[in-house]
């Protein structure tokens, strides 16, 4: 059934405004979200669900659209309300003037929310601390329009489906195989499916309070695609960090609970065996699902917390590689997958992608590099030796696949149509253009993607050569040829200097403009020292460098939009991974201005860092501006608290050559400093920075600790 609101006359300008309105991508920058994926629940800071993308979500479908209280003939005046944690949430309001004999509020109504996987759990508790006795009728009002996530991201409003009661204390919506019910405890006094309305009469004397929950649950018929993971089976060890600076402590805490919250596991993997592989959805609540990249640099992130992780993602995606060559979906032999939904994802007429959608360049090598660096950190050879066959077909996909024209670049071109117009990790429309604003025209060659490649096929070659098979060698030079042909192909300049082109577009011609992507090339092994210093100097330059991260676009390119998606705003892994690469590319007072910044944003998002944010900068203000539509929690935006400890620690495994490297830079100045539960090879890492930059570990057995 067709439940979308169409306007009543399509040439009337009042009708086209409206229906423009309603077509617009919802805002999320106050959004409250309590999250246990596959589910979330979000809603405005007074807890009431009814506007925009406010629901109850489960799977990509939202289960209740409304959920509002109220009261009759008193305002609900709201004192406060957020998240708590990462599965939970509180609002409290007063319900102004009753039994009210002072200036002072007397009745409150306390709302507390909790997620778990398919079910959302709502205590309401109404409280009189006043000397009256008070009477009042409560009403709470449900609905749902089992809307699929891309239609709600489009702003499109959809007819609420009719409910029936079950019993007395139940409602029940259906639709499209999935099943949504609402029950209270206790009964209400009258439940009026029509209206989705359950009402109470409620009267307390003075010091007592009155609750009632709400169990809320949503199915699927055919079951989840990707279940929630077993209880308290968390991939990676929860490391404690106490410094000199609170604002650090909190910022992984968080990050931590909310890459919690955010796991998923692969319903293929041997479950007979007793291993569930578990991977990190990207993000809520647009992206709660399977993506090669998010989940990829997500899993790299946090390896100095384990690989269990790394591996469980690195084998969905395994399981899920191209096996044949498909235009509509983009598969290609070898090929690492975009993203996995449902069903097909309809935005528009001209935009669709498939169930399992393949368009991305860079997943490929960037599931290469995470299993070296997996390895690097002790992922068990056993492990590592059942996934190289895959690798294998991964680099005969850079070459036969990735590099389509024969040139020697990795390239990326939409031929269906209706995909995404940019396939790497800034993939807009407008994202790759020329420093004047002109755009470019595909196919693109981006410069972060043949530094993955590099990495890829040097780390590759690694593998190869330590596990006994054949092509190491051919690897390590393809790698040489292709760093050769960058070094001859991507270099620009401008007034201040040469540096690397964003891309080559189809003619081969370099796209100027100047962006985040350097801090994407330090440190993979494709620049030399001098080139490396050439971007550090770039990286904190005014124009990229805001004082609260790295802009994806120079604030002095034609077409810098602040809001800009990927032409302006600031994403916390992009500056992440710049500070990461920084350091290793021996910069670490560039990469310390860049964490600073990082930390002072977290701040301002309550140690929650979003998606992205916009790209003002300090100037404009102490505290950045949020980019109204962001995912918030999201995996790799959560995994950077990681990656910066780890960059300001100067740390790097060896596992299979013996050592531990544990160099700190930037982390001496949030001495003193101990982390507790890091891991490497399996075992237990401690790091202590003490105030006077003296460094201590506890480090597993066998492993050489090599300090600088």
């Amino acid at each position: 059934m067709d439940t979308t609101v169409k306007p009543q006359d399509a040439d009337d300008p009042e009708t086209r405004a409206a229906d423009t309105a309603r077509r617009l991508q919802p805002f999320l920058h106050d959004a409250v979200v309590a999250l246990r994926a596959p589910s979330f629940a979000l809603s405005r800071p007074d807890g009431q669900i009814e506007h925009g993308v406010d629901g109850f979500y489960h799977g990509d479908v939202r289960a209740l659209s409304r959920l509002t209280v109220a009261v009759d003939g008193i305002p609900l005046a709201p004192v406060t309300g957020g998240f708590d944690g990462t599965d939970r949430a509180g609002f409290r309001a007063v319900l102004r003037g009753l039994g009210e004999t002072t200036a002072d509020p007397a009745v409150e109504l306390h709302r507390h929310r909790t997620v778990t996987a398919g079910r959302l759990t709502e205590e309401f508790t109404v409280a009189n601390a006043g000397r009256r006795r008070v009477a009042f009728r409560l009403t709470v009002t449900a609905a749902t329009d089992l809307a699929l996530m891309e239609r709600v991201k489009t702003g499109e409003r959809r007819l609420p489906v009719p409910a029936r009661a079950t019993d007395g204390t139940t409602l029940t919506w259906s639709g499209d195989a999935v099943t949504v019910r609402l029950t209270a405890d206790p009964a209400p006094g009258l439940l009026d499916p029509a209206a989705g309305r359950l009402v109470y009469d409620v009267e307390l004397d003075p010091g007592t309070g009155w609750t009632m929950t709400l169990h809320g649950t949503a199915a699927h018929a055919d079951g989840d695609q990707f279940p929630a993971p077993p209880a308290g089976a968390v991939p990676w060890r929860t490391p404690a960090v106490r410094s000199a600076d609170r604002r650090l402590d909190r910022w992984v805490r968080q990050s931590l609970a909310d890459l919690d919250g955010l796991r998923l596991t692969d319903p293929r993997s041997d479950e007979g065996g007793g291993r569930v592989d578990q991977f990190l959805a990207a993000g809520a609540p647009w992206f709660l699902t399977l993506f090669g990249r998010d989940s990829l640099w997500a899993a790299r992130m946090l390896l100095p917390l384990g690989t269990e992780l790394a591996a469980g993602t690195l084998r969905t995606l395994a399981r899920r590689q191209g096996a044949v060559t498909d235009p509509a979906a983009e598969e290609q032999p070898g090929k690492i997958l975009h993203e996995v939904r449902r069903g097909t994802q309809e935005f528009t007429d001209t935009f669709a992608l498939p169930p399992v959608y393949y368009g991305t360049v860079d997943a490929t090598p960037l599931w290469l590099v995470l299993l070296h660096d997996a390895w690097r950190w002790g992922l068990p050879p056993e492990q590592v030796e059942q996934l190289l066959p895959h690798a294998e077909s991964a680099l005969a996909w850079l070459r036969d696949h990735g590099d389509a024209d024969g040139d020697g670049f990795l390239k990326y071109v939409d031929l269906t149509g209706r995909g995404l117009a940019n396939q790497g990790w800034k993939d807009s429309g407008d994202a790759v253009r020329y420093q004047d604003g002109r755009l470019a025209e595909p196919p693109i060659a981006l410069c972060e993607v043949q530094a993955y490649a590099y990495e890829a096929a040097r780390g590759g070659a690694a593998l190869l050569r330590a596990f006994g098979r054949p092509g190491a060698d051919a690897w390590e030079e393809w790698a040489e040829r292709l760093a050769t042909r960058f070094r001859e192909r991507f270099w620009t300049q401008d007034a201040a200097g040469p540096y690397p082109a964003l891309a080559l577009d189809r003619d081969g011609r370099p796209v100027d403009a100047i962006t985040s992507q350097f801090g994407h090339l330090l440190g993979t092994g494709l620049l030399d020292q001098e080139e490396s210093a050439l971007l550090a100097a770039r990286l904190t330059g005014p124009d990229l460098d805001s004082g609260h991260g790295l802009r994806t676009l120079s604030s002095a390119a034609a077409g810098f939009n602040p809001y800009g998606y990927h032409i302006g705003s600031i994403w916390p892994h992009d500056t992440a991974i710049a500070v990461h690469g920084l350091v290793r590319a021996g910069f670490a007072d560039a990469a310390a201005s860049l964490a600073t910044s990082l930390l002072t944003a977290s701040a301002a998002f309550d140690a929650r860092l979003p998606e992205l944010f916009a790209g003002h900068g300090d100037q404009a203000g102490s505290w950045p501006a949020p980019y109204p539509a962001s995912c918030r929690p999201q995996a790799w935006a959560a995994a950077s608290a990681v990656h910066v400890l780890r960059a300001g620690l100067g740390l790097e495994a060896d596992v299979p050559g013996g050592t531990i490297t544990v160099a700190p830079g930037f982390a001496r100045a949030y001495g003193p400093l101990t982390v507790t539960g890091l891991e490497a090879g399996g075992e237990r890492l401690d790091v202590t920075v003490a105030a006077d930059g003296t460094v201590s570990t506890r480090a597993p057995k066998g492993l050489r600790v090599i300090t600088g």
